[in-house]
């Protein structure tokens, strides 16, 4: 039995799904069926239910799932000791974010990051906050990056960036050709927003009432992309981080417009389990994120790549 069998067994519990466990791991859902299948062969006892598409092990399947958490943690454990004493960073990174940031906030550090460090592996899956949260405290995750990071137990954050929210509406709107207006101006306005629960549309909501505004939301939708979409075809309003919009500014689809007399920015963090120590890769990782707003750590990490590029195996035909 290979380890990596059990750490795929452990993703499919954990996530429910065995395309999401599938690409946690780089292969396919045939081969997370078919190491299921020799799991099941071996222990002569089912492990897996599917019930409406999601999957729940059985009672011996939760008896596998929970000897395999602690075998592939202790092997893990061993695999960034061993890293930390060498030389090449490999391995991999498990990461897990908000749609809007994913999309807008982390291409390039990406881009740079899997150039800098060819033999690491970047896991990335989007979902809300309260699910980063938890796959963060699992250990399903090796790192979140959040919007309105809260205190919780047993989590710690490290500060990130933060997003300037501009008003954003359809070129035919009127307030299209104003460079900025002041929040009591939308006063009665209708609005397309985030759903009620999620942190930016409870950040805005507060905001708002803290100065007596009361807009209309037309519409409630859990992601940036629905959002622009609807505003778009003139459907209302929308208060949604800088960075999301730039490419609809620049094709003329969408107008942005900055707040004038409130200064409406959105901190995003990073989060992981407290006490945790990062893995090598994990670990240089997070230094190019944070060297995304501190130029001092840009200088070090780049010193850094230069040390590691040097320090990669080469490969003579």
């Amino acid at each position: 039995m290979q380890l990596e069998t059990l750490q795929v067994f452990c993703d499919l519990v954990e996530s429910g799904s065995f395309s999401a466990a599938a690409s946690q791991n780089f292969i396919t859902q045939s081969a997370v069926s078919q190491q299921v299948r020799a799991l099941e062969t071996r222990f002569d006892q089912p492990l897996i239910e599917r019930t409406r598409g999601h999957v729940r092990p059985t009672e011996a399947g939760q008896l596998l799932y929970e000897a395999s958490k602690d075998i592939t943690g202790r092997y893990r454990e061993l695999s960034e000791r061993m890293q930390s004493i060498g030389n090449v960073v490999s391995g991999s990174v498990r990461l897990a974010t908000v749609h809007s940031v994913g999309l807008y906030e982390l291409s390039e550090p990406l881009k740079r990051f899997v150039k800098a460090y060819p033999q690491v592996n970047v896991h990335l899956e989007y979902g809300r906050s309260s699910r980063v949260f938890d796959d963060v405290l699992s250990g399903r995750i090796d790192i979140g990056i959040v919007a309105y990071p809260t205190r919780r137990p047993q989590l710690a954050t490290i500060p990130f960036r933060e997003d300037r929210l501009v008003l954003i509406c359809a070129p035919d709107h009127a307030f299209a050709r104003r460079r900025s207006v002041r929040l009591q101006e939308l006063d009665g306005q209708e609005f397309v927003g985030y759903e009620r629960d999620l942190p930016t549309r409870r950040a805005t909501d507060r905001v708002l009432r803290g100065k007596n505004v009361a807009i209309r939301y037309a519409m409630e939708l859990d992601n940036i992309e629905t959002i622009k979409r609807v505003v778009e075809v003139g459907v209302g309003l929308a208060l949604v981080p800088e960075p999301c919009v730039k490419q609809e500014v620049k094709n003329g689809t969408l107008c942005a417009i900055q707040i004038s007399d409130e200064r409406l920015l959105r901190p995003l963090a990073i989060v992981h389990r407290q006490g945790r120590r990062f893995a090598p890769a994990v670990e240089c990782f997070v230094a190019e994120l944070k060297s995304e707003v501190d130029p001092q750590l840009s200088s070090r990490t780049k010193k850094r790549r230069r040390a590691t590029a040097k320090e990669q195996p080469t490969i003579t035909p």
